[in-house]
């Protein structure tokens, strides 16, 4: 079949052709068409990453469903695609969040309808784009070509402040991606004029450019991540995005971030990732205590989730610069998870808001007793947020934990308090909204969640619980390509 050899190519490009034609119906007379093709374009842009789970080799970590053709011939750019154990789990999970974005976003979007699901479908294919690139050319292409969507996103249909937390964000992740292009430029000179990711695996490089290059990946990815001290776009973006923008945004974006550490920072600069574990696994434990006690704080409830976002991606940089199984396995599963978690928890948050236009913890109270069917999803969703055993979020930061311990005991101590924090702001914010008596007339007149919200918050609750109860199928698929990298990084001078 020709498709089986394009699987990746359809991945990438399939959402991106759905949202030109969304984009071609034009005003919103035409919207429940534009609604209709956005949702058609977003269930095959996930149908067609099945078979890349369903085909994918276990034993190997070997990219597979290569895909390789000339681009730019003069500068050896190829279009270039595969993927490993590693990326695999991202495009299906990019994938499978965006029909969900759409159909959140079905009723509550009533102007801009069809540039608003075009935004998403194109940005879902070209963070497939980011996932599967094996030239490092596209993947940079693909990297900064992601921040166009997401910036009108923000500054088109978010809140008040939507154009000063848009031009933030964009600031932000170009000023670090420009030290990434003078990185990938010099590994394209010293390799001979190549762009392959690959080869600069294994080529070797000087300690000092080592360093170098590993500070110059390090201002792109930290602020994706994005790391302490250069997370402060992250909350200003989430209260300021429309429900939508702030799913993709946790759910997906950050996880670009922590990707780039394992693609570049560690293969292409093993020593330089060793010398400067001690910095990176400092500054994420600040983000997993401090930015946790930051969260405690909030009196906003996205601000407080996207607080909750940096403490939880503060596990994901600590398991990957302790250099052990454990660490690593644990990190990409609490990406994972955080992607099924937060995204949910946004969604809850944007339920209350288009019914109340509020999302101050104080304009609430009581909503248990008008919205229970609500209120019992809200509390799955928290209870993973904390770290509850038998959900997706206790497995990562179980392992992470467990990785960190045989690195250091007080590694493992700080990581845990995590555990305490994330139940103490999560778990307080919840009862203050949801238990209690109906705090006032707003609560008083909500109504419970419709079908088509219990369907988006059903589909969740089955991803967080069948993850937390059963993480093998998710695990498996990372286990051979984890080692090889980790006795590819073990080959150190240093």
């Amino acid at each position: 079949m020709i498709f089986a050899s394009h699987l990746l190519s359809l991945a990438i490009w399939l959402p991106i052709l759905f949202g030109v034609l969304v984009l071609a119906t034009g005003n919103d007379r035409n919207a429940p068409m534009a609604r209709m093709i956005a949702m058609v374009g977003a269930v095959l842009g996930f149908l067609v990453t099945l078979p890349l789970y369903a085909g994918f080799d276990k034993m190997t970590s070997a990219m597979q469903f290569v895909e390789n053709y000339g681009w730019i011939a003069r500068f050896n750019v190829n279009y270039h695609l595969g993927i490993d154990g590693i990326s695999m789990l991202f495009i299906l999970l990019n994938s499978f969040f965006t029909p969900l974005v759409v159909l959140a976003g079905w009723k509550v979007i009533e102007k801009r309808v069809a540039q608003y699901m075009a935004a998403f479908l194109i940005m879902s294919g070209i963070v497939n784009g980011v996932f599967a690139s094996l030239d490092a050319m596209l993947f940079y292409v693909f990297w900064e070509a992601m921040l166009i969507p997401m910036f009108l996103i923000i500054g088109v249909w978010g809140g008040p402040n939507r154009v000063y937390a848009a031009v933030k964000f964009f600031l932000y992740t170009l000023l670090g991606s420009l030290l990434m292009l003078v990185a990938l430029i010099y590994l394209y000179q010293h390799s001979g004029g190549s762009f392959e990711i690959l080869k600069y695996h294994t080529m070797g490089i000087p300690m000092t450019a080592q360093i170098l290059v590993f500070i110059a990946f390090l201002t792109a990815f930290s602020v994706k991540v994005p790391m302490f001290p250069v997370h402060t776009w992250l909350p200003d973006a989430h209260v300021e995005a429309p429900t939508g923008g702030s799913v993709i945004l946790a759910a997906i974006m950050l996880k670009v971030g922590a990707y780039g550490f394992l693609r570049f920072s560690l293969p292409i600069a093993p020593d330089a990732s060793h010398k400067l574990a001690g910095v990176m696994i400092a500054l994420s434990l600040i983000a997993v205590v401090y930015i946790g006690l930051v969260a405690l704080m909030q009196s906003d409830m996205k601000k407080l989730v996207a607080y909750s976002s940096i403490s939880h991606m503060g596990f994901v940089t600590l398991g990957i610069f302790i250099f052990n199984a454990y660490g690593m396995e644990g990190a990409l599963l609490q990406m994972v998870s955080h992607g099924f978690v937060s995204g949910a928890l946004f969604l809850a948050i944007g339920v209350l808001y288009d019914r109340v236009h509020s999302r101050q913890i104080a304009d609430y109270g009581g909503v248990a007793n008008k919205m229970p069917v609500f209120a019992a999803f809200f509390m799955l969703f928290a209870m993973a947020n904390s770290g509850l055993p038998g959900t997706s979020g206790f497995v990562g930061e179980f392992l992470v934990i467990v990785g960190a311990e045989k690195a250091n005991f007080w590694f493992a101590f700080l990581a845990a308090t995590t555990l305490i924090f994330g139940a103490a702001y999560t778990l307080w914010m919840y009862k203050r909204v949801i238990f209690g008596a109906v705090a006032n007339d707003h609560v008083a007149h909500l109504s419970d969640i419709t079908l088509r919200e219990k369907v988006i918050f059903s589909i969740l609750a089955l991803t967080v619980l069948g993850m937390g109860v059963y993480p093998l199928p998710f695990s498996e698929i990372m286990h051979v390509t984890v080692n090889d990298l980790l006795v590819h990084v073990a080959r150190t001078k240093f």
